[in-house]
């Protein structure tokens, strides 16, 4: 039961990218890449939402870096389609969810859930290319 559980919020955390990425854009796929936050303005979300300690965050972190550079590499890459593209980042997605869960206690994980059930574009980003997601880095 427990795993069942913790593959369907995986997958839930990365049906949000994945519903982004879908998303048509106007501009290029390089400039598209733009528009993700940086991996510390998502530390930042979930360091909030999540209360993560600073052994959590030094866990997470090299976590997030990892997904943040090969989504952003692959949403440059203008040889793919979106699909293409999201079916090369899916099975990342799913592997980050589920280490990122192994350092959470269950209460941080039962936010978690909470906190995806609604729009986060603060954490994953605008790839609409509508200028509607998250500010740009600073």
């Amino acid at each position: 039961m427990n795993r069942v559980r913790l593959l369907l919020i995986a997958t839930m955390l990365m049906a949000a990218l994945a519903v982004l990425a879908q998303q048509k854009s106007t501009k290029p796929a390089s400039e598209a890449a733009g528009n993700f936050p940086s991996v510390d303005a998502q530390m930042k979300v979930l360091i909030e939402k999540l209360d993560l300690t600073a052994e959590q965050q030094s866990k997470i972190r090299p976590i997030m870096l990892e997904l943040h550079d090969y989504t952003v590499k692959l949403m440059q890459d203008e040889s793919l389609s979106q699909q293409e593209r999201l079916a090369e980042v899916r099975p990342r997605r799913m592997e980050a969810g589920k280490k990122i869960r192994e350092f959470l206690t269950e209460d941080q994980k039962t936010k978690l859930n909470a906190y995806l059930q609604g729009l986060h574009r603060e954490l994953h980003g605008d790839l609409s290319g509508d200028g509607a997601g998250a500010p740009p880095p600073k």
